[in-house]
């Protein structure tokens, strides 16, 4: 991944420029640079191209002048318009059209400090990517950009506004290796292993085998995990940031940690099965979001708490038909093996909220398929039985393009888990099959404000983005932290 700085605004001599034009903007300070030491080449070169600045349009100048490669132009929509968000696009934009140049500058020149920022944040997530398994690549194939210079007019400022977005993005990366690696080697242990790499960050980490669980009685989350031979952890992180003299309850995300499933002894189809190996997204968006909320030194006390566990078939797996008794004391009878997320859920949001009483819970978690055919894979379901929280953690997702979508709960739904053996039962049948499972964890709730994202949909990416190249997103790690930065600190 490449270096980021930033500059004084001033021409390259060699490498790739790239230019941020507004629409029905005139050329000004390095565009129009730029345009003088090539004779007229940018602006000729525009217009030959019809290039007018709309958002997300680029043109691309090669070899305009001697040693420099290319200049790449980028649209930037109204200039009154631009926000963050759009900042961050031209950056993703920028870092592909210029990742096979050693070295870039990026004129932000004519942005605010924060926006120029906000272009280095876009070209920093961009420029993931998961290759640690890649022996035969070949050399042509692999991005060789080394720096990224951000030429502003303010750069001491820009440079000090990015340092926190940089700590998120270390947050985002963490969180797309998580879900990136193949199960074999991201087992539940492997994975609680790495989790301690939060304490470099002054997170303080406990881990919770089996042993432990069995004592304490978490008999959802152990029936899930008993048909593997990866024996479970459970993870606790603790970030105590908040001031001294302002000490609150904590805040509360949870996440599901399923790190392969196959269903169990309600076994998938085989088709698209290896996909699986994400249904640990939730964990893992916990993870990175600790290593943000700790990164970028958040005033806030927040504990994340992950359940991990291996789904397998086996002669000792749990069967449709068992009860179990979760930690709550509650019984489940299992009808559906392949719903095992929201038994893992169950546990440890029982134990979260009467170790830590926490202000509020949200948890995360690949839960259904179901979401998928209600939102497709632009949105995420959103429950909760707290309209603030639901509040917070929607508009923080809109703030930077995580969006999520509020879905109902009610006693119709909740009636379709009803169990004639047990307290519940772990599915309600097709029917509002997100909502149900929604329902389900809510019983482990216990009134504490409460909000679900099932991610189901969104923590994979089958094409790339402007900022978020294709396979793990990291969904939830920038919309979290930002509703912490927005309500929850100082």
């Amino acid at each position: 991944m490449p270096d980021i700085t930033f500059v004084k605004p001033a021409l390259p001599r060699s490498g790739a420029l790239v230019l941020l034009l507004a629409e029905g903007a005139a050329l000004a300070g390095l565009a129009k640079a730029a345009e003088e030491a090539t004779g007229g080449a940018v602006s000729r070169g525009l217009e030959a191209a019809k290039f007018k600045g709309t958002k997300g349009q680029s043109c691309t100048l090669w070899a305009p002048s001697a040693g420099l490669a290319k200049i790449v132009a980028i649209g930037l929509g109204k200039a009154d318009a631009l926000d963050a968000q759009g900042a961050e696009n031209a950056g993703g934009s920028a870092q592909v059209a210029v990742q096979q140049e050693r070295e870039a500058v990026i004129a932000a020149d004519g942005l605010t400090p924060t926006l120029a920022a906000s272009v280095a944040m876009g070209a920093r997530l961009r420029s993931y990517r998961f290759d640690r398994y890649r022996t035969t690549e070949k050399e042509e194939d692999k991005p060789k950009l080394e720096r990224i210079a951000i030429a502003s007019a303010e750069a001491t400022k820009a440079k000090a506004a990015f340092a926190p977005m940089q700590a998120i993005a270390d947050g985002v990366f963490l969180t797309r290796d998580l879900v990136s690696e193949p199960p074999n080697v991201l087992t539940p242990t492997e994975m609680a292993e790495r989790c301690k790499a939060l304490e470099k960050l002054g997170v303080e980490v406990d881990i919770i085998g089996p042993r432990e669980m069995k004592r304490l009685g978490f008999g959802a989350l152990l029936g899930v995990a008993q048909g593997s031979a990866q024996e479970p952890r459970m993870v606790t992180m603790k970030w105590m940031g908040a001031p001294k003299g302002k000490k609150q309850k904590p805040l509360a995300f949870i996440g599901k940690g399923v790190t392969f499933d196959t269903g169990g002894i309600s076994i998938k189809p085989a088709g698209g099965m290896e996909d699986m190996k994400w249904d640990m997204a939730g964990a893992g968006t916990v993870i990175g979001l600790m290593a943000a909320l700790a990164g970028r030194k958040a005033k806030a006390d927040v504990i994340g708490m992950v359940g991990l566990v291996e789904n397998m078939p086996s002669a000792t797996a749990q069967r449709p038909g068992d009860v179990v008794k979760s930690y709550s004391g509650q019984t489940v009878e299992i009808i559906n093996t392949d719903a095992e997320g929201r038994l893992v859920l169950a546990d440890v949001m029982w134990y979260c909220q009467e170790k830590y009483d926490p202000r509020f819970m949200v948890d995360l978690a690949t839960l259904t398929g179901a979401i998928i055919i209600a939102l497709g894979h632009e949105r995420a379901g959103l429950f909760s039985n707290d309209d603030t929280l639901a509040t917070h953690v929607k508009e923080a997702g809109s703030a930077v393009g995580e969006k999520a979508w509020r879905m109902p709960l009610g006693d119709a739904y909740d009636k379709q888990i009803k169990s004639d053996i047990a307290d519940m039962k772990n599915v309600g049948g097709r029917p509002g099959g997100s909502i149900t499972a929604a329902q389900f964890i809510q019983r482990f709730v216990n009134g504490k404000p409460w909000a679900h994202l099932d991610i189901a949909g969104t923590a994979w990416s089958s094409k790339d983005a402007p900022t978020v190249p294709k396979g793990a997103t990291a969904y939830g790690v920038r919309m979290l932290d930002r509703m912490v930065a927005d309500h929850y600190e100082g």
